[in-house]
């Protein structure tokens, strides 16, 4: 039995495993949020970055890929290696993924995703709401071990518009941000 994965951050466009096919889709009743702190990719204990999450917003869809893993040992490394990856994630899902908005049906059924909750006794680097510019200023100052933060929502941003998917909060998080970095120079 084939097993899926859903991305809707970093695994859109950086997988680190095998997998047979992929789907661009979306989930409803969710949106992308920049509130789950870094703190051992694109920050660092002392000064977390910020990543997306998912938080339950009505009437709303996420738009991402989902990875079909099809053979048992493939599926078994992809989740060796996700367990290391997502480890700040502390809530997995099953959800349904729709390829067409029109579509009532799923296009697939149980696919796996991580989610960074709010719950703060469980998720220590969660970081929260915050304005725009709040956000910005703290993506724009955070750097870890796999770059600066500003490099992840910039490759985010360009890999929902290579997708064909506008998320407004991740154009005008990256807009602000080219804003603060242009006021620098």
């Amino acid at each position: 039995m084939a097993m899926w994965v859903f991305g809707y951050g970093s695994l859109i466009w950086k997988t680190g495993f095998h997998y047979d096919d992929r789907l661009v889709g979306f989930i409803k009743g969710y949106r992308r949020v920049f509130y789950q702190g870094s703190t051992d990719h694109r920050g660092t204990p002392d000064f977390p970055g910020r990543t997306v999450t998912l938080e339950p917003a009505e009437g709303e869809v996420c738009w991402g890929v989902a990875y079909k893993i099809i053979r048992k040992e493939d599926q078994e490394e992809a989740l060796t290696y996700l367990e290391v990856r997502e480890k700040q994630y502390d809530q997995k899902a099953h959800v349904d993924i729709f390829s067409d908005r029109a579509a009532t049906v799923p296009a697939v059924s149980g696919v796996l995703i991580y989610i960074a909750s709010a719950d703060q006794k469980l998720n220590r680097n969660y970081l929260g709401p915050a304005s725009l510019q709040e956000i910005a200023n703290q993506i724009v100052r955070a750097e870890g071990p796999s770059g600066p933060n500003r490099d992840y929502l910039f490759q985010l941003e360009k890999a929902l518009t290579l997708l064909g998917c506008e998320d407004r909060h991740v154009i005008d998080l990256a807009n602000e941000v080219r804003s603060i970095l242009s006021g620098r120079n």
